[in-house]
């Protein structure tokens, strides 16, 4: 019984350990499987971060389908307010265009309307103004209707000439060049292809590049040679007959359509000063221009005054043709003025035609940094892509003839409908002249209309319009340069284009550079006269004027400009200008600067003469009248002048100008340490000069030491000393007062320094400013603090 117990106990306790072992077996098992789930699951943080990734595209995506429906929203609605802004941009235009049909019906029961042909010509009205600056004011509506009636009419008339019959053999006799002309004339807005002016030519280029002496060339005249300085100081004008032109292009004819078939009278050309200052007038002139010349210098090329005409041409969209001119000066270069220049080129040496070739590709290459297409004229591929240039040469006359036919080449096809004749009165008062015999006569460039003696014209004057009544005209010779000339054709009706001389009452006070007018009734002369005051006191209020300065005195508009234009780069101020003579009454204005200052009571005259009773007053009042022809002369006897003032100013006031300084006193150099006190010092700042009272502050006294008797550097005298220099001086003391002493009054450690005073400062200012320096300033303010100067 008892083993049957014992055994099943052993089989019991056998069952217990295998199910132990069994647990034992399962919880390694699972802790195994738990161990590789932990070494396979991330921990709680990378958990966290993945999240927030999800999170973070979950968002992007979700702002990315909002930015689109909002981008497309953006779009459809910009789309639908362009469609409402096309609709309502309809909308206006369709009520502009129903108020202009009904403007232009009202306009045209009122004569009020222009057709485009009737604008043409009331733009080029304007351009004469614009050229000056000049805004003109809208007419009236009982102007413009009057005007309006004027230019109906006359196109009624126009009409009504086509209809007129051929005169018949028999009266052709009685129809002469004058009659014709009258007739012409008496249209008031004939224009038609079929009669051409002649063209306005405008020399323009840098100084002493050789156009007067091209002028010269083609008018067999000596005009240049006359020049003050030898340089172009006003414009000139030139009439130059077909008969001239047939003559100097009979070796160029080729290069004239249809073999030399002329359809101009001849040509107006005009002369223009070169040099930087006369802006103005090429300005001026070239508002009158239909063709230029511009003038290079083969051997210098582009120089400033040339690229500034270039930029004045390509601004106003002048046409111009290139003279290259100086040839004559290539190496080795064989004159024949008898052939084309072209011949004339190909039967150089070789080394000619080299040196030219090489000066030649040079100015391409200048013109092509300006923007510009340049070709030889019987190489141009393309002429209104590319600017024709034409060798010449003024001295030997070489190219005239190609220089010539290519200028009539251009105005004939070109320039044709803009040269058409017509009516419409376009004048500009060039020079006012007193001529022996006729009294004080004007210039004037006739480019439109007609002039006749007995016309009521209006101009400019000092005193305001003059209106007065015409009693000559006076045409100078062919190819006589008007400024040049005392010989004249009388006249008693001119066309244009043509520069003449106008004789007439009352012209004495008349001024240059102002347009002329031909009125007609009463109505018009006050309209005109208007005008005139405007376009006048515009471009006189236009002038910068200072409270202090000279006072300037011109012959023409464009030269007092150009005059005030150099000042300017002078630094010169002007305090008043004028036009014409000098009179008692500029006299009397200029005096008004002695109070300020007497080298600004100067009167600077330029090309106009000066009456006897104001030189007398001049004389009595001390105002300095300085009269010259060449405006660079004029103005550099105003600087020696203006030298010549301080140079005397100083000699009398330099014992009171007293200079800033600092000085370090070097101890190692005391030589004598009483009166005088002779010591070494350093220039901290400034500048000391024999004469200048030191002083030194000690204990917050001001201790007057005397004045340098003495500079030496290396036993060398010196006049001055400069910042950073180590000199010795020599001050002695000036006043009866105890000497002062170095080692008791002052010593190594207090900075000597200039004593200066409101008077010397005034003083420096007014007549030692070109001795100072920009730190030299500074240091009298800073002085001024340390002596309480006000």
């Amino acid at each position: 019984m008892s083993n049957k117990n014992t055994k099943m106990s052993l089989s019991k306790a056998t069952n217990v350990a295998e199910e132990i072992n069994n647990i034992d077996t399962t919880e390694k098992k699972t802790n195994d499987r738990i161990s590789a789930k932990k070494k396979n699951v991330p921990n709680s943080k990378i958990l966290n971060l993945i999240k927030e990734q999800q999170q973070a595209r979950r968002d992007a995506e979700l702002k990315a389908d909002e930015e689109a429906k909002e981008n497309q929203r953006l779009q459809e609605e910009s789309e639908r307010k362009q469609q409402e802004e096309f609709v309502l941009l309809e909308k206006k235009r369709e009520k502009k265009r129903e108020a202009k049909k009904k403007r232009i019906q009202r306009q045209k029961q009122e004569g009020l309307y222009l057709t485009k042909e009737q604008r043409e010509k009331h733009h080029r009205a304007q351009i004469q103004f614009e050229s000056i600056g000049i805004h003109v004011p809208p007419r009236t509506n009982a102007q413009q209707s009057d005007i309006q009636k004027r230019i109906l009419y006359n196109d009624f008339q126009k009409t009504n000439l086509s209809s007129i019959t051929t005169p018949s053999t028999e009266d052709e006799d009685s129809w002469d060049e004058n009659s014709d002309e009258e007739n012409i004339c008496n249209e008031d807005s004939v224009q038609t292809k079929d009669i051409l002016r002649a063209p306005v030519i405008c020399v323009l280029g840098h100084v002493d590049a050789g156009k007067t002496t091209i002028l010269d060339n083609l008018r067999r005249t000596h005009v240049q040679d006359n020049e003050a300085g030898g340089i172009t100081q006003q414009m000139g004008a030139t009439n130059v007959p077909l008969d001239t032109i047939v003559e100097r292009t009979k070796m160029s004819r080729k290069l004239i359509s249809r073999q030399g078939d002329f359809m101009i009278p001849g040509l107006l050309i005009i002369d223009t000063p070169g040099h930087a200052i006369f802006q103005n007038l090429r300005s001026r002139g070239s508002s009158l221009c239909d063709l230029a010349i511009l003038v290079v210098d083969i051997m210098n090329g582009l120089q400033a005054q040339t690229i500034e005409s270039i930029r004045l041409l390509i601004d106003r969209q002048t046409p111009f043709i290139i003279a290259l001119n100086k040839i004559d000066l290539l190496y080795g270069w064989k004159s024949n003025k008898e052939k084309d220049v072209e011949s004339v080129l190909e039967e150089q040496d070789s080394f000619t035609q080299n040196h030219f070739e090489k000066r030649y590709d040079e100015i391409i290459v200048q013109f092509a940094k300006q923007g510009l297409n340049v070709a030889l004229y019987y190489k141009n591929p393309n002429p209104n892509e590319y600017y024709s240039m034409v060798p010449t040469s003024a001295r030997s006359g070489d190219g005239m003839g190609s220089l010539i036919a290519m200028i009539i080449e251009t105005s004939q096809t070109n320039l044709a409908k803009h040269i058409s004749y017509t009516n419409e009165l376009q004048a500009t008062v060039m020079e006012v002249k007193a001529i022996h015999g006729l009294g004080t006569t004007i210039d004037v460039a006739l480019i439109n209309g007609c002039l006749s003696v007995g016309d009521k014209i209006i101009v400019g004057g000092q005193e305001g319009p003059i209106v007065t009544q015409i009693r000559r005209l006076l045409i100078p010779e062919s190819n006589q340069e008007l400024r040049d000339t005392n010989q004249y054709e009388n006249k008693d009706k001119v066309m244009g284009t043509c520069v003449v001389k106008i004789a007439a009452r009352d012209l004495e006070k008349s001024l240059a550079g102002l347009p002329l007018f031909i009125a007609r009734n009463h109505d018009e002369i006050d309209y005109f006269k208007n005008e005139i005051e405007l376009i006048l006191t515009t471009v006189l209020n236009s002038f910068k004027l200072k409270d202090n300065g000279v006072y300037i005195q011109a012959s023409t508009l464009g030269s007092l400009e150009a005059f005030l234009e150099l000042l300017k780069i002078q630094k010169i101020p002007c305090s008043g200008v004028n036009i014409g003579p000098v009179h008692r009454k500029d006299v009397l204005r200029a005096s008004t600067q002695l109070e300020n200052d007497i080298k600004w009571a100067t009167i600077l005259a330029f090309d106009v003469k000066i009456e006897k009773d104001a030189q007398d007053y001049a004389k009595t009042m001390g105002v300095k009248i300085f009269q010259n022809d060449e405006i660079y002369n004029l103005c550099s006897m105003f600087v020696a002048y203006q030298n010549q003032l301080i140079k005397e100013n100083q000699d009398k006031y330099r014992h009171l100008a007293v200079f800033p300084c600092k000085l370090k006193i070097l101890p190692q150099n005391i030589f004598n340490s009483r009166d005088p006190i002779i010591c070494g010092v350093r220039i901290e700042d400034g500048f000391i000069k024999i004469g200048t009272p030191i002083c030194v502050l000690s204990k917050d006294m001001c201790i007057d030491l005397g004045r340098i008797a003495s500079i030496e550097m290396n036993h060398k005298s010196l006049d001055i000393a400069r910042k950073g220099s180590e000199v010795c001086i020599k001050i002695v003391s000036t006043t009866n007062e105890t000497a002062k002493m170095y080692g008791r009054h002052f010593d190594k450690d207090d900075i000597l320094m200039s004593k200066i005073s409101r008077e010397s400062i005034d003083i420096v200012k007014a007549y030692f400013r070109d001795e100072m320096q920009e730190s030299d300033w500074r240091l009298i303010i800073e002085l001024k603090k340390i002596f309480n100067i006000v």
